[in-house]
Parts: C-alpha cells; sequence; structure tokens
C-alpha cells in the first residue's frame, strides 16, 4: 500500500468514528444543503431570464443572487437559513470525501474524485460565510468573475503558469462534457430511491436533471474556453466566471434567446437539487 493510500484509509478511518454517532443529522443537513444549493441555481436561472427578456440588471452569479436577496422583505431571514443550508452542502461534500460514500476507492482515481469533493465542500463553505456576511451588512465579497481573475493572475506569476491555467481551462470543459454524459444517460437516477418515486414523478425529474445538467455543462464549457484563452494571450482579464459566461451568452447573435434557454435549464437544474434533497441515497456508515 503506498503511502497516499495509507494517508487515506487512516483519514478515513478516523471520518468513521466521528460521524458514526452524528450520521441522522448529517443526513439531514445534507438533504436542507442540496435544497438550499436548489435555491440559489432557481434564482440565479431566474435573474438571468429576467435580464434576457428586459433591459433591468442582467445575468448574476451566486453571490450577486445573495445580494438581490438581501435586499428584499425578510432577506436577512432568507439569507440565515440559505447560509446554514449551504453549511450543510459543503459539510456533506467534505464527508463524501472523506466517508468514500461513493465507493471510489483509494486509487488514484478515486483519490482525485474525493479531492475534488473536498474542494466543491470548501467552495460551497466560501458560499456560505458570504452569506453570512450580507447577513451581518459586510457585503457578499468579490464575485466569481473577480475571484477567477484573481486566481488566474496568481497562477500567471509562475514560470509555467500559462500552462496551469491552460489545463485547469481543459478540466473545466472535461468537467463540462461528463455533465452532458450524465445528463445523456441519464445515470444520476442511480443515486434515488426510485421506489419512493411515482413514475411520473420520475419522469419530470429525470427531465430537469438532463436540462439543467447540460445547462450548467455549457456553462462550464464555456468558464474553460475562457481560461484557455487567458492562457493563451497571459491576460487574467479574459477569465470568466458564472455571471460573465450567462452575459457572454447574452451578447451573441439571438443571444437573449440562447441565454433564457440556459437561464431556464439552471432553474431546472435547481429543481433537480430539490429532487436530490428528497430522493437521493445516503451512504453514511
Amino acid at each position: 500500500m503506498g503511502e497516499a493510500e495509507a494517508i487515506a484509509d487512516r483519514a478515513e478511518q478516523h471520518a468513521r468514528r466521528l460521524t458514526r454517532a452524528a450520521r441522522p443529522w448529517i443526513e439531514r443537513l445534507a438533504r436542507f444543503g442540496y435544497a438550499a444549493k436548489g435555491v440559489v441555481y432557481v434564482l440565479v436561472g431566474a435573474l438571468a431570464a429576467l435580464g434576457a427578456l428586459s433591459d433591468d440588471e442582467g445575468p448574476t452569479d451566486s453571490r450577486g443572487a445573495l445580494a438581490r436577496i438581501v435586499r428584499q422583505p425578510y432577506g436577512r431571514v432568507m439569507l440565515c437559513v440559505i447560509a446554514a443550508g449551504l453549511a450543510g452542502y459543503a459539510l456533506w461534500r467534505v464527508v463524501q470525501a472523506l466517508r468514500d460514500t461513493e465507493d471510489k476507492g483509494t486509487s488514484w482515481k478515486g483519490l482525485s474524485i474525493r479531492a475534488g469533493y473536498a474542494c466543491i465542500g470548501v467552495v460551497y463553505a466560501g458560499l456560505s460565510f458570504s452569506a453570512v456576511n450580507l447577513v451581518l451588512g459586510h457585503g457578499a465579497g468579490r464575485g466569481g468573475d473577480e475571484t477567477t481573475r484573481g486566481w488566474t493572475a496568481f497562477a500567471l506569476t509562475f514560470p509555467l503558469g500559462r500552462l496551469a491555467v491552460a489545463l485547469a481551462g481543459l478540466c473545466v470543459i472535461g468537467f463540462g462534457l461528463w455533465q452532458c454524459y450524465k445528463a445523456f444517460t441519464a445515470r444520476f437516477r442511480r443515486k434515488w430511491k426510485q421506489h419512493e418515486m411515482s413514475e411520473h414523478a420520475r419522469a419530470l425529474a429525470t427531465r430537469a436533471g438532463q436540462a439543467g445538467l447540460v445547462a450548467r455543462a455549457l456553462v462550464f464549457i464555456i468558464i474553460g474556453l475562457f481560461l484557455i484563452q487567458a492562457a493563451w494571450l497571459a491576460r487574467a482579464e479574459e477569465a470568466r466566471g458564472l455571471g460573465g459566461a450567462l452575459l457572454t451568452l447574452e451578447r451573441q447573435p439571438y443571444g437573449p434567446y440562447v441565454l433564457g434557454a440556459v437561464a431556464l435549464g439552471l432553474v431546472a437544474y435547481g429543481l433537480y437539487m430539490f429532487v436530490e434533497a428528497l430522493y437521493r441515497r445516503m451512504i453514511i456508515e
């Protein structure tokens, strides 16, 4: 057994001891987290759709959606609930990484996937922190575009930085293509407790998942292409996040129609997250 596998095994055993007694509330928090993620995506998609149909505020990213919530009546109360849910989702992703709930194993491929789960947990922990900051009146922090450009600029300062940024872009595009594969094969249904769903509900949930995954895949592919462009030109300003990718769609020929279709897809992805919250199989031994 290699050193990396030994470290992973020790981490998994420690996580097993910590999560065994906490299993019930971790599962509830995870389901709450999927629902909170769904709320964020429904908001991002709805705001993008409204931007496509009018000349008001254009598309935004997750932090922008949270910032608009706080301006609504009882917005801070809603944000407190969403922040707790996003924190729960972040915790669930870390538990997935440590406890190997998807049975990825300790091979290099399995460890890389589990590391990806942990990274997703960090991202959503940051989003939860942004929601808390908004509740406290401190602002949401840097948006997705600024964050992406900041990391790109940092990477470009290194000798092989352009290569690293280009590889990151290829990885993001690869993730987008993987989302398309999941959509067209509908393999995401394997994780549902399908026996608890009616045939009609299962069909609707499948269509929502497929539409949502394709829309999300398109956004990731655009983000990846901008990263490759930033590497090619050695200009961090070329990089984009979620909001920038949606704005790019809006500026294309027939952009409002394309953006509207993608926006509805993101709303569908949010609905798919609600299905995950209700019917996903959680394996926490």
